[in-house]
């Protein structure tokens, strides 16, 4: 007997909570823009809830310099792991980093605009993605998603492989 689905038994929709919805928003580079061999500009782009996470977190800790590390290296289950870590801004080394910023405030109030920042190999890979938030039944977490040149990630969600 094949399965049905009992509609009194569906779970609500939340579109917070969905990735695909999640609409992105414009980051520029705002230290060491850089580009690719192409000569097209490296960027990456960040959701709204990853803007509004950052914004929390800087709130809460009283640093308008907080910035989001991600970095890439090899290892992992598909070849490549992304990194991530809380850091301040004004310690980027500004010959090696580029430092994205949020256009806009995520939140009406304060003034904060989410900062990530990346070095030049880990940019190379990830270019074109996005930067997300996600809360999901095992835990909350900033994450990679649409990396362009990945072929296969893993369950993890941090591990891919590059085409």
């Amino acid at each position: 007997m094949a399965d049905e689905i009992n509609p009194s038994a569906a779970v609500s929709y939340d579109p917070r909570r969905h990735l695909s919805s999640t609409p992105r928003s414009a980051a520029r580079a705002i230290t060491n823009p850089r580009k690719d061999d192409d000569g097209n500009d490296m960027n990456i782009t960040i959701t709204p809830r990853a803007a509004h996470r950052l914004q929390t977190i800087s709130e809460t800790d009283s640093n308008p310099e907080l910035a989001l590390r991600v970095s890439v290296e090899s290892g992992g289950c598909h070849g490549f792991q992304y990194l991530m870590s809380l850091i301040n801004a004004k310690d980027i080394d500004p010959a090696e980093d580029t430092v994205f910023e949020n256009e806009e405030v995520a939140r009406k109030t304060g003034d904060y605009k989410a900062k990530i920042v990346m070095d030049e190999p880990s940019l190379e890979l990830l270019k074109g993605s996005s930067i997300d938030y996600t809360m999901e039944l095992i835990g909350s977490q900033f994450k990679v998603t649409g990396i362009p040149g990945a072929k296969s990630s893993c369950g993890c969600g941090t591990s891919f492989d590059i085409a």
